[in-house]
């Protein structure tokens, strides 16, 4: 644990507090699921840091709607783009529309059901959106991100950087290859969801083993608890569980501007210039724990299934096999 990266933020530590005196004029940055949460409070602190920020949302009049909103706090008006990251046309047309460098990409949308749904081709909507969408964005970003690493996100950044968003509940589940779309285990919507958020943290290991090269690495966080409209489709157990949770001990909530505190943390820090494949829990490096390890007993950690370079290359491999049927 003594190797692990740590800096001079904290639980309490606010997105505003990590970028002080930070000044991200020049950079341009794409965020996912901007129109609401912690997607619109990342998007508003790095403007306010200067950044030229793309709202990449699925709702474009509440997009707007957010833009607005910064552009009142910070006198600078973030572009808005549409973007469902369950339909693989609609990804594209994003990517198609990219005209430049691109210096940060934080794949901050999530979505969480009560039950079963699935995209139109056929997949799990967690695992589709979470997790693929995403895969396909950056996938289609790459050589924008190359060329964002080549000039004024190597000065100031260390290179372009990938933050993708994970969670605590990546504890209760691996990624299961034989069975990604519930096809022949029970769906169990938890389980699904911790699904998506473990590929999210090994999506950011492969990432940095194949694009380090080209100036480019990916960290994933977990934001903490935080009351977000993410949670507007939990079941009964869900939120039971969640309850659960909370009265042991596990987690409190933070607010909106704490929970993105760790989201830019990973974007600008200095500590993670040039340096990938992190999972960043309170503003700092998480320490692993063994797959068998209880979230009870270690809330702060990752398991070590989510940062498994075999499982990473495995999921990078599938992903791109399922994204090209």
């Amino acid at each position: 644990m003594s190797d692990l990266i740590t800096t001079r933020f904290t639980a309490t530590s606010t997105a505003a507090d990590v970028l002080a005196g930070v000044d991200l004029h020049g950079i341009r940055a794409v965020v996912t699921g901007a129109s609401s949460g912690l997607g619109a409070e990342t998007a508003r602190a790095l403007s306010a840091a200067g950044a030229q920020v793309t709202l990449a949302v699925r709702d474009t009049a509440a997009g707007d709607e957010v833009a607005r909103a910064i552009e009142r706090s910070t006198s600078r008006r973030p572009a808005v783009g549409r973007l469902d990251l369950a339909d693989r046309a609609s990804v594209a047309s994003f990517v198609r529309a990219w005209a430049g460098p691109l210096h940060l990409l934080i794949n901050n949308a999530g979505v969480v059901t009560a039950g079963l749904r699935r995209t139109g081709d056929g997949r799990e909507l967690q695992f589709a959106t979470n997790h693929l969408g995403h895969h396909a964005l950056a996938v289609g970003l790459h050589r924008a991100l190359a060329a964002g690493a080549a000039e004024l996100g190597g000065a100031k950044l260390g290179g372009a950087r990938v933050v993708a968003l994970s969670s605590t509940a990546h504890m209760r589940a691996g990624v299961d290859f034989d069975d990604l779309d519930f096809i022949r285990r029970d769906y169990d919507p938890q389980i699904a969801y911790a699904q998506s958020k473990t590929a999210n943290a090994l999506f950011a290991v492969e990432a940095t083993r194949r694009w380090s090269g080209d100036g480019i690495t990916a960290n994933a966080v977990n934001p903490g608890g935080i009351a977000t409209g993410l949670q507007r489709n939990f079941s009964p157990e869900q939120r039971a569980s969640l309850d659960a949770a909370r009265a042991a001990g596990i987690f409190s909530y933070k607010s909106v501007e704490q929970g993105a505190a760790t989201t830019v943390v990973a974007a600008v820090a200095a500590e993670f210039a040039g340096t990938g494949g992190h999972y960043l829990d309170d503003c700092r490096e998480a320490y692993t724990v063994p797959d068998d390890a209880s979230l009870a007993e270690h809330p702060h950690g990752v398991k070590a299934w989510a940062l498994d370079p075999e499982r990473a290359r495995r999921l990078w491999t599938v992903s791109d096999r399922l994204l090209a049927a």
